[in-house]
Protein backbone atom coordinates (compact mmCIF):
# COMPACT_ATOMS: atom_id res chain seq x y z
CA UNK A 1 0.00 0.00 0.00
CA UNK A 2 2.77 2.62 0.86
CA UNK A 3 4.13 1.86 -2.58
CA UNK A 4 1.19 2.12 -4.60
CA UNK A 5 1.10 6.17 -2.56
CA UNK A 6 4.25 6.35 -3.60
CA UNK A 7 3.39 5.77 -7.04
CA UNK A 8 0.73 7.86 -7.32
CA UNK A 9 2.61 10.84 -6.77
CA UNK A 10 1.40 14.29 -5.55
CA UNK A 11 -1.86 13.70 -5.87
CA UNK A 12 -2.64 10.90 -3.37
CA UNK A 13 -2.00 13.59 -0.38
CA UNK A 14 -5.27 15.68 -1.50
CA UNK A 15 -7.03 12.38 -1.87
CA UNK A 16 -5.83 11.59 1.45
CA UNK A 17 -6.50 14.31 3.25
CA UNK A 18 -9.90 14.95 1.84
CA UNK A 19 -10.83 11.29 2.09
CA UNK A 20 -9.92 11.23 6.32
CA UNK A 21 -11.96 13.93 6.48
CA UNK A 22 -15.00 11.95 4.47
CA UNK A 23 -14.06 8.94 6.77
CA UNK A 24 -14.40 11.05 9.89
CA UNK A 25 -17.82 12.61 8.94
CA UNK A 26 -19.06 9.09 8.11
CA UNK A 27 -18.18 7.42 10.72
CA UNK A 28 -19.48 10.60 12.70
CA UNK A 29 -22.89 9.76 11.07
CA UNK A 30 -22.90 6.08 11.32
CA UNK A 31 -22.71 6.90 15.94
CA UNK A 32 -25.48 9.21 15.44
CA UNK A 33 -27.07 9.56 12.18
CA UNK A 34 -28.36 13.03 12.03
CA UNK A 35 -29.30 14.72 8.88
CA UNK A 36 -27.13 17.68 8.96
CA UNK A 37 -24.17 15.27 8.36
CA UNK A 38 -25.66 14.65 5.00
CA UNK A 39 -24.39 17.61 2.79
CA UNK A 40 -21.23 17.29 4.44
CA UNK A 41 -20.64 13.82 3.63
CA UNK A 42 -21.75 14.29 -0.15
CA UNK A 43 -19.54 17.28 -0.71
CA UNK A 44 -17.01 15.42 0.83
CA UNK A 45 -17.09 12.17 -1.47
CA UNK A 46 -17.58 14.40 -4.39
CA UNK A 47 -14.09 16.01 -3.52
CA UNK A 48 -12.42 13.08 -2.47
CA UNK A 49 -13.65 11.65 -6.49
CA UNK A 50 -12.81 14.83 -7.70
CA UNK A 51 -9.15 14.85 -6.35
CA UNK A 52 -8.29 11.37 -7.21
CA UNK A 53 -9.61 12.42 -10.89
CA UNK A 54 -7.17 15.89 -10.67
CA UNK A 55 -4.16 13.48 -9.31
CA UNK A 56 -4.63 10.78 -12.27
CA UNK A 57 -5.20 13.44 -15.25
CA UNK A 58 -2.20 15.45 -14.03
CA UNK A 59 -0.15 12.34 -13.88
CA UNK A 60 -1.60 11.73 -17.65
CA UNK A 61 -0.72 15.49 -18.70
CA UNK A 62 3.00 14.71 -17.21
CA UNK A 63 3.39 11.32 -18.66
CA UNK A 64 2.38 13.08 -22.00
CA UNK A 65 4.68 15.89 -21.43
CA UNK A 66 7.63 13.36 -21.28
CA UNK A 67 6.46 10.79 -23.75
CA UNK A 68 9.27 10.19 -26.99
CA UNK A 69 7.06 8.93 -28.90
CA UNK A 70 6.63 5.54 -30.78
CA UNK A 71 9.95 5.64 -32.67
CA UNK A 72 11.54 3.11 -29.65
CA UNK A 73 10.01 0.15 -27.99
CA UNK A 74 10.30 1.58 -24.46
CA UNK A 75 7.68 4.83 -25.13
CA UNK A 76 4.94 2.26 -25.20
CA UNK A 77 6.09 0.57 -21.79
CA UNK A 78 6.72 4.18 -20.69
CA UNK A 79 3.34 5.04 -21.09
CA UNK A 80 2.03 1.50 -19.76
CA UNK A 81 3.82 2.54 -16.68
CA UNK A 82 2.28 6.33 -16.62
CA UNK A 83 -0.76 4.87 -16.55
CA UNK A 84 -0.23 2.34 -13.84
CA UNK A 85 1.55 4.93 -11.30
CA UNK A 86 -1.33 7.21 -12.13
CA UNK A 87 -4.43 5.14 -11.89
CA UNK A 88 -3.63 4.78 -8.39
CA UNK A 89 -5.22 8.07 -7.58
CA UNK A 90 -8.61 6.95 -8.42
CA UNK A 91 -8.04 3.59 -7.03
CA UNK A 92 -7.19 5.64 -3.78
CA UNK A 93 -10.41 8.06 -3.92
CA UNK A 94 -12.65 4.87 -4.84
CA UNK A 95 -11.23 3.33 -2.12
CA UNK A 96 -11.77 5.86 0.30
CA UNK A 97 -15.17 6.94 -1.11
CA UNK A 98 -16.61 3.10 -0.42
CA UNK A 99 -15.77 2.91 3.06
CA UNK A 100 -17.16 6.08 3.33
CA UNK A 101 -20.50 4.57 2.22
CA UNK A 102 -20.61 1.57 3.76
CA UNK A 103 -20.28 3.94 6.87
CA UNK A 104 -22.74 5.76 6.01
CA UNK A 105 -24.99 2.65 5.07
CA UNK A 106 -24.77 1.99 8.67
CA UNK A 107 -26.12 5.08 9.74
CA UNK A 108 -28.68 5.33 7.60
CA UNK A 109 -29.51 1.57 8.54
CA UNK A 110 -29.61 2.52 12.49
CA UNK A 111 -31.57 5.73 11.24
CA UNK A 112 -34.50 3.33 9.94
CA UNK A 113 -34.32 0.88 12.72
CA UNK A 114 -34.70 4.11 15.03
CA UNK A 115 -37.73 5.60 12.86
CA UNK A 116 -39.49 2.10 12.83
CA UNK A 117 -38.90 1.73 16.58
CA UNK A 118 -40.65 4.93 16.86
CA UNK A 119 -43.13 4.58 14.60
CA UNK A 120 -43.83 1.17 16.68
CA UNK A 121 -44.26 3.43 19.87
CA UNK A 122 -46.58 5.77 18.24
CA UNK A 123 -49.01 2.81 17.46
CA UNK A 124 -49.31 1.52 20.18
CA UNK A 125 -49.78 3.67 22.83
Amino acid sequence: MQNAFIEGGWGMYPTLVVGLALIATCLQYARRPESRYVPLMLSLGLVTLMSGALGFFSGIISLLRYYTGAGSDMATSVLFVGFYESLHNVAFALMLATLGALLTSVGAWRLSRGAVALSSRTTVG
